[in-house]
């Protein structure tokens, strides 16, 4: 591996134009690949998790599974509302939505208690996740009768119509955050090269990386399932390792550009930018690859879906890095060869004398790197003692997982949702029983699940149903002849799988073995209210009820179980996922640079970083004071996905620069230097390179933040406050602190190398001398 970027470089520095031409071929196949294979997108069944996923399955197995559900709400615009007038818009969207082929029924209208709205609930062919496809005519449809009727207010929500405005948000939402971090992304690398055409190099090479990962992420999802989230992760960590790594070849190759003073070609300083940067831009990506394949082990296909992205784009970032981006380098530097004299000799001109080649570490960043220079005792001790406060907070991290009530309220079928579940409370939450038994057990079992619904609707956790009569009655009324809104012709049965707002009902498979129960509970999915009606239905209720019955399984799912039952599923793969991440970071570091001190380094700075960015993200959004200033509404706790996926990245993102860091201080080691002057050396260096990559990757990050999504914020803020105290904090004071106070000692069990030569003429040698 040591000798492999340089072999890369020197090929594609000696066959410029085919290496350009392979690279962008290799693009467009890649996204061809994945254009004709198409993407496999997760069903229903891979996201089971838990109790709630097994009652899925022996819903699905017994023909009872979820089906998705829209809800057309008919109300007066101003007033109270017209029934005659309602009637016969609840029976124009009943013809409508019947003659649609997504449509598998459509129930009878139900009025709400009081009397301000008809509901029609209309069920969808196809699985679940289907719905938001499906949805469109049916929008589409609703909207018609609604400028039919201009006196009422005729409007549709449900999951599926959620889950479309979602999806919809979320693309504007990432051409938001692309408006934001391009520019900024562009004016930074504009400062670090002053070079229109050196800053359109990263730029460039980042996004074709993302084309041929986003088509490689279509092939690996037949082999994996896409879980709908890939690509928003391609996007925001391919922008930012894809400029990444390529910042840190180009600062190398101009560095060498500049100490050649103009005896080197571009072959040789392309071959001497391969030797050092190429290796740690290797190292590097395996270390992100490797830490976020432990994703993996948490066994939940979102969690699956975020690693193949950020795998793929890693690694294809790392590609480009060695393979087209040397043959850019010869072409650019041939003609800045070719444009040199006709330069030097305007400046002579205008009398200026010629630019200073050694590179300058800048008053900032000296600023910044005195306390560990002059007292790295103190700096060490108040710097972990800063983080360490912003740690603290962590320790109260609480879980959710979010669900539709808490998206926001800029999605139409939101507010719509909002009136629905004001006017029928019995919409909010759905708990699901299903049980599985012998045919032979059949009338057993529903008499047990009857009973259970009965205790149910006594405890006032659950929702009580409109009286019987009541609901019987408005059925009637909306339905009968002399009523305008009874539908032309034979009627379709109501849907079993979705009976009219009533008591709570038993559906049994066809086999007589598998039986389900709904019960709905008044209170929205992330409620304190619901998820104790969870618990009391199972800890209680269920074992006082069908629980007696021997043989016979029985398993609870539902929007709340669903939630709980993921959370729960999360914390116990916590330990394992963070447990391997440890060790891998470990090995990977003493891989690297033969160190089991700087293996351990790495891990507790890591921790240090991660954690003091976990603290922060809790006490921005979880609590209310920043709901102002970040536009979010509080979920009085974190979604249950980031911390996991936050950690897992962010060891990922810090091993990125502890690599660059340590190995320009290993490269003046090797050169000779004391270990004090090694670290000064390496931390002078790589310091500007690495806080300008800090802020391209600050600026993707925090665009996130824009979102309306407030998982998305969460995960845009904390990664960009990650990279931000790295950076800084990390590696510009605890780092060279620490590596200042070890000395020789932080290399153990490595010897001080001897000297080494650096080739002065590398072009006519052959190949530059390798270092580190």
């Amino acid at each position: 591996m040591r000798h492999l970027p340089v072999r890369m470089a020197r090929w594609s520095a000696r066959h410029a134009g085919r290496a350009i031409a392979g690279w962008f071929a290799f693009v467009v196949l890649c996204l061809v690949a994945g254009i004709a294979l198409g993407t496999n997108e997760a069903t229903t069944k891979d996201f089971w998790v838990g109790e709630a996923g097994r009652a899925e399955a022996t819903a699905t197995e017994g023909g009872l599974e979820r089906s998705p559900t829209e809800r057309i709400m008919i109300r007066a615009r101003s007033g109270e509302l017209d029934m005659a007038a309602a009637g016969a818009a609840a029976q124009d969207v009943t013809e409508r939505m019947r003659d649609l082929p997504e449509v598998e029924s459509v129930a009878a209208p139900v009025r709400s208690k009081d009397g301000e709205v008809l509901l029609v609930s209309v069920v969808l062919n196809g699985p679940e996740l289907k719905g938001k496809e499906n949805v469109v005519p049916l929008l589409e449809q609703t909207a018609a009768v609604g400028a039919d009727h201009p006196h009422l207010v005729v409007e549709e929500t449900g999951s599926p119509a959620i889950s479309k405005g979602v999806n919809d948000q979320r693309d504007e939402d990432l051409a938001l955050s692309e408006r934001i971090s391009l520019p900024v992304t562009v004016v930074t690398l504009l400062i670090v090269f002053g070079s229109v055409i050196m800053a359109g190099v990263p730029l460039l090479l980042a996004l074709s990386s993302i084309a041929a990962a986003i088509g490689l992420s279509m092939v690996a999802s037949h082999v994996m399932p896409d879980a709908g989230v890939g690509t928003n992760l391609i996007l925001l960590i391919g922008l930012a390792v894809g400029v990444d790594y390529t910042l840190f070849y180009l600062k190398r190759e101009r560095e060498e550009r500049a100490r050649a003073g103009g005896r080197l070609g571009p072959e040789a300083l392309v071959e001497l930018a391969a030797a050092t940067a190429g290796r740690a831009i290797v190292i590097s990506g395996l270390a992100v690859i490797v830490s976020t394949a432990t994703l993996y082990l948490a066994t939940d296909v979102i969690f699956s879906s975020l690693a193949t992205g950020t795998i793929l784009v890693v690694a294809v970032a790392v590609a480009s890095s060695l393979t087209v981006l040397p043959a850019l380098l010869v072409v650019i530097g041939r003609r800045a060869d070719r444009l040199a004299p006709r330069r030097a000799a305007r400046r002579a001109r205008r009398g200026k004398p010629a630019r200073a080649g050694k590179p300058e570490t800048g008053r900032m960043f000296g600023a910044l790197l005195r306390p560990a220079r002059t007292r790295p005792a103190l700096t060490l001790c108040l710097s972990v003692l800063v983080m360490l406060g912003l740690i603290v907070p962590a320790l109260g991290l609480k879980l959710i997982d979010p669900g539709k009530d808490t998206f926001s309220r800029d999605i139409p079928a939101m507010r719509v949702y909002d009136r629905l579940t004001e006017s029928f409370p019995e919409l909010f939450v759905t708990h699901e029983v299903v049980t599985r038994s012998t045919p032979e057990q059949a009338a057993q079992v529903k008499r047990a699940l009857e009973d259970l619904g009965r205790r149910a609707q006594a405890d006032p956790l659950f929702a009580r149903a409109p009286k019987e009569a009541e609901s019987t009655k408005d059925a009637q009324d909306a339905t009968s002849p002399e009523n305008p809104t009874n539908p032309k012709g034979p009627q379709r049965p109501t849907n079993p799988r979705t009976p009219a707002i009533s008591e709570p009902t038993v559906r049994t498979s066809a086999d007589g073995r598998i039986s389900v129960l709904e019960l709905s509970v008044p209170h929205p999915a992330p409620s304190a209210e619901a998820i104790e009606s969870l618990t009391r239905l199972r800890q209680d209720h269920i074992p006082a009820t069908v629980g007696r019955l021997s043989g016979v399984e029985t398993a609870v799912s539902g929007d709340v179980a669903r939630g709980r039952d993921y959370v729960s599923h999360e914390s116990d793969k916590l330990p394992l996922v963070l447990g391997f991440l440890l060790l891998m970071t470990f090995l990977m570091t003493v891989w690297a640079f033969r160190s089991v001190v700087l293996g351990a380094i790495g891990v507790v700075l890591n921790l240090l970083s991660a954690g003091a960015s976990l603290g922060l993200l809790v006490l921005v959004f979880q609590g209310t004071w920043a709901e102002g200033l970040l536009a979010f509404d509080s979920l009085g706790a974190i979604a249950s996905r980031v911390p996991l996926f936050l950690v897992v990245i962010l060891f990922g993102l810090s091993m990125d620069y502890q690599v660059f860091v340590v190995s320009r201080i290993q490269e003046a080691r090797q050169n000779g230097m004391s270990a004090r002057e090694a670290v000064l050396e390496g931390i002078n260096r790589s310091a500007k390179v690495v806080t300008s990559a800090a802020i391209v990757m600050v600026t993707v990050f925090g665009a996130f933040v824009a979102l309306h999504l407030t998982e998305m914020k969460q995960m845009g803020f904390c990664l960009a406050v990650a990279v931000l105290l790295d950076a800084v904090v990390i590696r510009l004071m605890v780092l060279p602190s620490v590596l200042l106070l070890l000395g020789e000692r932080a290399w153990w069990p490595a010897r001080r190398p001897g000297r080494t030569v650096r080739a002065q003429e590398p072009a006519a040698a052959g190949s530059p001398a390798e270092v580190g």
